[in-house]
């Protein structure tokens, strides 16, 4: 956040810079107004741009294994620019590496989902899917497991087939 900040101000100067280069090789033509009006704009700029960047840079440096599977696009009154453009400001990664199975329950799966904000810590949550019966759980809410290993006590919400998590736990081949 910082280190954005630092560039936001950096990229008002630079444009500060170019307006009053400008103004010199014009022989002072330019209206005293247009530097600050320049610099202001320039911030804007580069403040828009990494709200719409973030998304992308965020996904290409997930780890190898990482599916996002959700996506939360942002619209805001005091942007209005993103009701024309709606960007990514949070999203939901499922780590492959991280799903198990049980012999004994072959349509359960259990996955770690990884929940990326922009401005916000990573949060991990373990997540149960039953794919045959369309539902998942989260597992951090003091789900327990029999001696079967099959999980008791935990708080199943019905999702349906279509639900992105439920399908990427459930896909063959995962």
């Amino acid at each position: 956040m910082f280190l954005e900040l630092l560039g936001t101000i950096f990229a008002g100067l630079a444009v500060a810079g170019l307006v009053m280069l400008a103004n010199r090789l014009t022989g002072g033509r330019l209206p005293r107004w247009l530097t600050p009006v320049a610099a202001g704009l320039g911030m804007i700029a580069v403040t828009i741009a990494s709200e719409y960047g973030w998304y992308e840079r965020t996904r290409a440096a997930l780890p190898e294994g990482f599916e996002v599977v959700q996506t939360v696009e942002n619209r805001a009154v005091f942007r209005p620019w993103t009701y024309l453009a709606p960007y990514v400001d949070r999203f939901a990664a499922l780590d492959r590496a991280s799903l198990r199975r049980n012999a004994a329950l072959p349509d359960q799966r259990i996955a770690d989902l990884y929940f990326f904000g922009r401005w916000a810590a990573v949060e991990k949550m373990p997540v149960l899917a039953d794919c045959a019966g369309g539902r998942r759980a989260s597992l951090g809410d003091g789900a327990t497991f029999d001696a079967a290993g099959a999980v008791t006590d935990a708080a199943w919400i019905e999702v349906g087939a279509e639900d992105a998590v439920l399908v990427a736990l459930c896909r063959e081949g995962a």
